[in-house]
């Protein structure tokens, strides 16, 4: 039988996580587990969270960090301890368990659980269960009290969906870590957490498109809540060309980073790479290395692009 993992990284989120809880629980998939990972809050999060394992206590387990570790650690820490718990069961098998990151500030729509389980069958069917599979959804974008202010995340911050190949993958994330499924096989790879990820959900994302496969549900699956205290949140694309044009220098520090994060993921993973991909991002990891009409050249060569003219533009002036 199909077991979901839910990974939910909280911190301080007692003003909104009643509301996501409550809609996990109404979903109209049975056969999950919500693990909690508390990042030290100071409200009143940990004793929601109680009183939900009083009423539901096969359903969520609930785990309290000794230190902050930060949002992407937490989830990516997460995974890999439920990972080894699962493994641990002599009568579960690995491939019938599936994993999705969860924000605590979220309404997830009664057939989320579902309709990406769904998408992953399709998906595993095709490509196989043995191979590193994340599916990921569209999100409905909405403020604080839920009212809906854009339709799909996607239209709104003008991602191109379709660009799910590894030299992207590489330059830019796609994922919404809180629409993301991800099969045990991917999971399993999450032995060796990073210490230079960017975010969980493009650590994901490197991981399917460089060993396994990525695929899209064009359909919101959630009520991405938009509020004061958001980590990583919508913006439109407007807002996102006035943030990089005023501030140059760092977004010449963002690429830096992101070369790093790549340079990481391929001391972890160079083995499974095949020969195309290795190259792929060893020549991404080196790029800077490169004279300024070289660097240029192999950002169209090769296909590390992002997504539309306007971003491309800014990204060959700062390389």
């Amino acid at each position: 039988m199909n077991k979901v993992n839910i990974i939910m990284a909280a911190y301080n989120g007692e003003k909104y996580i009643k509301d996501q809880i409550e809609s996990i629980l109404h979903n109209s998939f049975e056969n999950w587990v919500l693990w909690i990972f508390d990042d030290g809050s100071k409200d009143q999060t940990e004793s929601i969270i109680k009183k939900y394992i009083q009423q539901y206590p096969q359903k969520i387990r609930y785990y309290r960090n000794n230190t902050n570790k930060g949002v992407t650690r937490n989830f990516l820490e997460g995974v890999k301890l439920v990972t080894q718990l699962n493994n641990q069961e002599e009568n579960e098998k690995k491939h019938n368990h599936y994993y999705m990151f969860c924000d605590q500030d979220d309404v997830w729509m009664g057939e989320k659980i579902f309709k990406t389980l769904k998408q992953m069958k399709k998906a595993e069917k095709r490509y196989g269960s043995e191979k590193p599979v994340a599916v990921f959804t569209d999100a409905i974008v909405v403020d604080e009290k839920l009212n809906i202010q854009q339709s799909s995340f996607y239209k709104t911050s003008n991602l191109n969906t379709n660009r799910r190949d590894l030299a992207h993958m590489l330059m830019e994330n796609k994922l919404i870590g809180c629409t993301i499924m991800f099969n045990g096989a991917l999971a399993d790879r999450l032995d060796v957490i990073p210490k230079n990820a960017r975010y969980h959900d493009w650590w994901i994302a490197l991981i399917a498109s460089a060993i396994g496969h990525i695929t899209y549900l064009k359909e919101g699956t959630l009520l991405y809540r938009q509020h004061e205290n958001n980590v990583v949140g919508n913006q439109s694309f407007l807002t996102y060309v006035k943030n990089r044009i005023s501030n140059l220098h760092k977004q010449k520090e963002i690429l830096d980073i992101t070369i790093k994060q790549a340079r990481e993921f391929y001391n972890i993973f160079e083995k499974d790479l095949t020969g195309n991909k290795k190259a792929l991002v060893y020549d991404f990891v080196h790029i800077k290395e490169n004279s300024w009409f070289m660097r240029r050249k192999l950002i169209l060569s090769k296909g590390y692009l992002k997504t539309g003219l306007i971003r491309n533009i800014g990204l060959l002036l700062l390389i």
